[in-house]
């Protein structure tokens, strides 16, 4: 498979335990495909069985890739995983699956003709499942924070569910520095910078309990990371 329309690439670190289902689940819908389909799992440092799993896999799954680093950090994982695939469009999605893997299609042609698109928990027609108040008020006031600085007009920045063009990859990651929970809001700066329009695409998403991430341990961290990103873009960094 040298040339697959689409790449689902997954970032995988300590994931052993959701892992199994989810691949199921993404063979299952690859399978239903008309056209030709990847699958890169980026194992990225775990300390668990994540990439024995993947290995035992790839004989029942042709579509299946394992791509192994020793740098932890989600940031560095789709950074890697996008610029490996090979698929036209190349689309990052979380172990967790919360979003139904089904909906990967609203995000490519002939569905959706975007470049980058974006799963959004904000736009029209989506809905948000199970998740608490508290945490969706959370998420709220840090995307104010980040349309303020760095994305005006972006509903949803942080949904760990988006599609890229294989042009676009290839202009925009290039590009990324920030490793961390704020690699997102770079890569969308970056690609309004070299003139994409990014388009959010309304999604079903499920609140997952096991979230690895820390809302009040980050937050200072990630309005650091904010305002490096906009002082890069001012600079001119993002238009290399």
């Amino acid at each position: 498979m040298s040339n697959p329309k689409l790449s689902i690439i997954i970032p995988a670190h300590n994931e052993a335990a959701r892992l199994p289902k989810t691949l199921i689940r993404v063979h299952e819908y690859v399978n239903s495909l008309p056209f030709e389909a990847e699958v890169l799992v980026v194992e990225n440092a775990s300390s668990d069985h994540t990439a024995e799993i993947v290995s035992e896999a790839i004989p029942l799954m042709p579509e299946l890739r394992l791509l192994k680093l020793e740098k932890a950090g989600k940031g560095n994982a789709i950074h890697q995983g996008m610029l490996e695939a090979r698929g036209e469009f190349r689309f990052m999605a979380d172990a967790d699956l919360s979003m139904p893997i089904e909906q990967v299609s609203r995000f490519i042609p002939p569905q959706c003709e975007a470049e980058v698109a974006i799963a959004s928990r904000e736009a029209k027609g989506a809905r948000r499942i199970d998740e608490p108040e508290f945490r969706h008020f959370v998420g709220r006031v840090f995307n104010g924070l980040v349309q303020f600085l760095v994305l005006p007009g972006v509903q949803d920045s942080q949904c760990g569910f988006k599609c890229f063009s294989a042009e676009a990859v290839h202009k925009i990651f290039p590009l990324q520095t920030e490793m961390g929970w704020s690699f997102d809001v770079e890569i969308l700066a970056i690609a309004r910078e070299k003139g994409y329009k990014i388009v959010e695409v309304p999604i079903d998403w499920t609140y997952s309990a096991g979230s690895r991430m820390n809302v009040f341990k980050e937050a200072f961290k990630m309005a650091a990371d904010l305002l490096r990103i906009r002082r890069k873009r001012k600079a001119g960094a993002y238009r290399a």
